[in-house]
């Protein structure tokens, strides 16, 4: 179905990162790649659902530093309670950035020590503290939301339409409450963004790498770096407005 795999971001201090995670999220490590010149780190809660997507993090071993940009927005993670997880993370030591409050009482945001941020929402459904979706910034909503449909047959399952913005959820058709969505924003004043280098890309899930890329590019996607190009282990495209999407699979 081209579940969610997991959303990349690239850290600039693998330790501290990963002990942020761990301490304040109850992370564990699921899994990681050990490669001359980086780190990959996978993590989530202990209790992931076999359809929830896992945090990548990046670890580049030159030293290098990130600029956010603002083409991605945030993760955003699962609680009963918003209120009670802000109120815990503050005690805890995670600095104050957008309290329950300040967002209308129905979420929140962190920061982790990179500078990505974190919304914290509330859910009846899904692993404490499991990633709900990722927000991406989009310049054409239409084009946006026809590239996620069109492409890997997602379907938009709730949509808030404000004064000045719009947001769109999306997932595949049949997907499980606790499997990752993306969610798109649409700003109505016409702005543009700069995609950064801190946020790397989603993924999405396959049985089959090669059918799948085919499947794409019959489907008009862009041809990015195809599997032959990646050993045959995974590939990648990009959606309308630039943000890459890796095909791994299952």
């Amino acid at each position: 179905m081209l579940t969610l795999d997991h959303t990349m971001m690239r850290v600039e201090d693998l330790e501290t990162s990963l002990d942020w995670y761990r301490d304040y999220l109850d992370y564990e490590e699921k899994g990681r790649w050990e490669a001359d010149t980086f780190t990959n780190v996978f993590l989530g809660p202990e209790d992931v659902h076999d359809e929830g997507a896992l945090l990548e993090l990046t670890y580049n071993h030159d030293g290098r530093t990130y600029t956010m940009g603002d083409a991605w927005g945030h993760v955003a993670v699962r609680v009963d309670d918003v209120y009670d997880a802000y109120e815990e993370l503050m005690d805890a030591g995670v600095e104050d950035y957008r309290d329950p409050d300040s967002c209308g009482g129905s979420y929140a945001f962190v920061t982790d020590p990179d500078g990505h941020e974190i919304e914290i929402v509330e859910r009846d459904h899904g692993a404490r503290w499991s990633l709900d979706h990722t927000m991406l910034r989009v310049e054409d909503a239409d084009a946006a939301i026809g590239w996620y449909t069109r492409k890997l047959g997602y379907e938009m399952f709730r949509r808030a339409e404000f004064d000045d913005f719009a947001l769109y959820f999306l997932k595949p058709e049949g997907a499980a409450d606790e499997a990752m969505s993306v969610e798109l924003t649409y700003n109505y004043d016409g702005r543009s963004y700069e995609m950064g280098d801190a946020w790397g890309h989603v993924a999405v899930r396959t049985d089959d790498l090669h059918e799948t890329w085919d499947d794409l590019l019959v489907r008009g996607a862009e041809d990015y770096r195809d599997p032959e190009s990646c050993d045959d282990r995974y590939a990648f495209t990009k959606d309308a407005d630039g943000h890459e999407v890796e095909i791994v699979t299952n």
